[in-house]
């Protein structure tokens, strides 16, 4: 099996390696389109700013290639977010594969960022096979996915809102399961065995 992460220069995309690595499983990193085209499975990684993140994904041509992608693809932080309509960070127009727009948390009562641990519940389908409901996972976040008809999990910060959307062969979660212990793991497990 092949194993790409997309490495367009934004994030700390090593450690989404070393995690997988631990599962006995060898990730390319790579922004080669045809290295992307013709791996089984792949990672679309994110930390920063969204307009700044954006810039670089365009610079190297792949933010046409990635909303037309055959094979599973799992977005993770600002990757999930990126493969959304737009985000109010930056005013950035973004991929539009997941068709809900990204939005700043406005309570006053709330610590932004949201940094740490956070319980995920309304799991469904194969990406959450084996993880219970009420796990926790490690976030961190200024901006964030409202509920959507796409959630496949949700979390609370304030009010419920998306932890994880799915549209056909995407999917985006906005904790990082390679920080996440037992749990992330499961979820590159179960990513890894997801079939189209």
């Amino acid at each position: 099996m092949k194993l790409s992460i997309i490495d367009y220069g934004a994030g700390n995309i090593k450690s989404i390696q070393f995690a997988f690595q631990r599962l006995g499983i060898k990730a390319q990193l790579t922004n080669s389109p045809e290295e992307i085209l013709n791996s089984d499975k792949i990672i679309f990684p994110g930390v920063g700013e969204a307009s700044s993140a954006m810039r670089k994904l365009k610079s190297t041509g792949l933010e046409q290639l990635i909303p037309h992608l055959k094979q599973p693809v799992l977005g993770i932080c600002l990757g999930m977010q990126l493969m959304c309509h737009k985000s109010s960070e930056g005013n950035t127009n973004a991929l539009g594969i997941f068709d809900v727009d990204v939005i700043k948390f406005s309570n006053p009562e709330l610590k932004v960022p949201q940094v740490g641990w956070n319980a995920i519940h309304s799991l469904k389908g194969e990406l959450f096979k084996g993880i219970s409901e009420g796990e926790f996972m490690y976030l961190v976040h200024s901006y964030y996915v409202p509920k959507h008809a796409e959630a496949i999990a949700l979390s609370n910060y304030g009010k419920d809102y998306t932890v994880a959307l799915k549209h056909q062969n995407f999917y985006g979660v906005q904790f990082h399961p390679e920080k996440s212990g037992r749990s992330g793991e499961r979820l590159l497990e179960n990513f890894i065995k997801l079939k189209v």
